[in-house]
C-alpha cells in the first residue's frame, strides 16, 4: 500500500512513451519519481511493458537475432528506473536521489527570486529536470506554458486555479494552462518540475528572471 494520499496521476500517453523508452530524460526522472510514489500508475506502466514486450514477441519473425535485446538496452538506457518508495524514510523518491546523490541536505540551491530556490538536476538541450523549493505562503509568478511542464510534489503542497496538489500529485500542464502555483502556509513545498520549452511569465520582471535562470 502506498503512503501517499494521490489524487493527480501521470496520463496513459505519457505512460506508454515512458514504457517505450521515447520520452526527454527529464520528463523520465519525474514519470520514474512518481511511479515510485504511486501504486496506480506504476500498476498501469507494468501493463504498458507487457503489452510492449507482447508486440515485440509477435514481431520477431520480422526483427534480426539481436533486435529485442537492442530495444530493450534503448529502454533501459533511456529511463531512470522507477522503484517502489523503499519502507525507510526519506526526503526524496529514489529515481530523484540518483540524480541528487543524497537527500535533501545534498542540495545545492540557488535563489530565483520571492524566496523561491531552485537546483538544476538535468539539462540536455531537449527537456529540463529541476527542483523547486517554494516558501509556504509563497507563490511562483503567474506564467504560461509554451510547452509542456510535469511538477510532481515531492513535499507539502501548493493550490492553483485548477486544483490542490500534495505529496506524489503530478500536475500535468501544457500551452493551454495559465496557472499561479502558491504553496500552502506552514512548510515549504518541494517540486520536481520537468519542461520541454520556457515558461511564459506574464510580468516583465519574472520574464527577466526567467531568461536569466534558463526557466
Amino acid at each position: 500500500m502506498t503512503m501517499y494520499e494521490i489524487n493527480h496521476h501521470l496520463t496513459d500517453e505519457l505512460l506508454m512513451s515512458y514504457s517505450a523508452g521515447t520520452l526527454p530524460e527529464a520528463f523520465s526522472i519525474a514519470v520514474a519519481a512518481h511511479l515510485s510514489m504511486c501504486d496506480e500508475c506504476r500498476a498501469q506502466a507494468a501493463t504498458f511493458d507487457a503489452i510492449g514486450g507482447a508486440i515485440l514477441e509477435e514481431g520477431r519473425a520480422e526483427m534480426s537475432a539481436d533486435a529485442l535485446a537492442k530495444a530493450l538496452g534503448r529502454i533501459r538506457g533511456s529511463k531512470p528506473e522507477a522503484r517502489r518508495a523503499p519502507p525507510v524514510k526519506s526526503d526524496l523518491p529514489a529515481p530523484v536521489r540518483d540524480y541528487v546523490g543524497g537527500d535533501l541536505a545534498s542540495i545545492r540551491w540557488k535563489p530565483v527570486g520571492g524566496g523561491v530556490k531552485q537546483a538544476l538536476l538535468h539539462d540536455d538541450g531537449v527537456a529540463t529536470a529541476r527542483l523547486l523549493c517554494i516558501p509556504g505562503g509563497a507563490s511562483v509568478p503567474d506564467h504560461g506554458h509554451a510547452g509542456t511542464e510535469l511538477t510532481l510534489v515531492l513535499k507539502g503542497a501548493f493550490a492553483d486555479e485548477y486544483d490542490r496538489f500534495g505529496p506524489g500529485d503530478i500536475e500535468v500542464a501544457d500551452e493551454d494552462v495559465d496557472h499561479q502555483p502558491v504553496a500552502e502556509p506552514g512548510a515549504d513545498c518541494i517540486c520536481l518540475a520537468a519542461t520541454d520549452a520556457r515558461l511564459r511569465f506574464h510580468g516583465w520582471i519574472p520574464r527577466l528572471a526567467g531568461r536569466i535562470m534558463r526557466i
